[in-house]
């Protein structure tokens, strides 16, 4: 199995799709590579595409004060997105951008295993899961995908268009941290749980 760092210099240099053409550069995910905690974003933005660093701005921000509100720290955690390039106009991701970004996407986690996976807004929780899911229904419940527990959250880029959301977000990171907390595992075979 190859590292983060290998995989990450694979991934710079990556041109399967027209948004190299448009990238100022690849935002391939940080923190710690033992992470129990893994969160999945959609897609770069424009703070981000300039540093090469995940949720660095506003959603960033409310992210980071969401993690100390339910005592998590950045350094914890690991946040990558599902794109690894920033589509034009902060655009939603397409089918074709997904279709080959996933295996960088799968790869990271494959390396990392987290015990939790908490992909953040739509985009991302569809990934995990056969059914299509709506994350205003999804969020705060749990789901097992590869032996991983996923529990899916609202996108804090949401929560700064519609602020009567964050109490939710607040919620679902005091669940994932109870899980984490309970020492458990998602069981392979489960197919929904509920955590509350």
């Amino acid at each position: 199995m190859r590292t983060l760092a290998e995989l990450e210099r694979i991934a710079s240099a990556c041109v399967l799709c027209p948004l190299a053409e448009t990238r100022s550069r690849v935002v391939f995910g940080t923190g710690n590579p033992k992470a129990e905690l893994m969160l999945v974003g959609e897609a770069p933005g424009r703070r981000e595409d300039a540093t090469g660093i995940p949720f660095v701005g506003q959603a960033g921000m409310l992210l980071d004060r969401t993690l100390e509100k339910v005592g998590l720290r950045r350094e914890e955690i690991y946040i990558a997105n599902v794109l690894k390039c920033r589509p034009p106009g902060n655009r939603d991701p397409l089918k074709e951008e997904i279709d080959i970004c996933r295996p960088f996407l799968d790869e990271q986690i494959a390396i990392i295993a987290p015990r939790v996976l908490a992909p953040m807004g739509n985009h991302a929780a569809n990934l995990f899961s056969s059914k299509r899911l709506s994350i205003t229904k999804a969020h705060g419940t749990m789901f097992s995908y590869k032996g991983i527990a996923v529990i899916p959250i609202y996108h804090p880029a949401a929560i700064l268009y519609n602020r009567t959301l964050e109490p939710a977000l607040v919620d679902d990171f005091q669940e994932i941290v109870r899980f984490l907390r309970s020492g458990a595992r998602a069981a392979r075979e489960a197919d929904q749980l509920s955590l509350f």
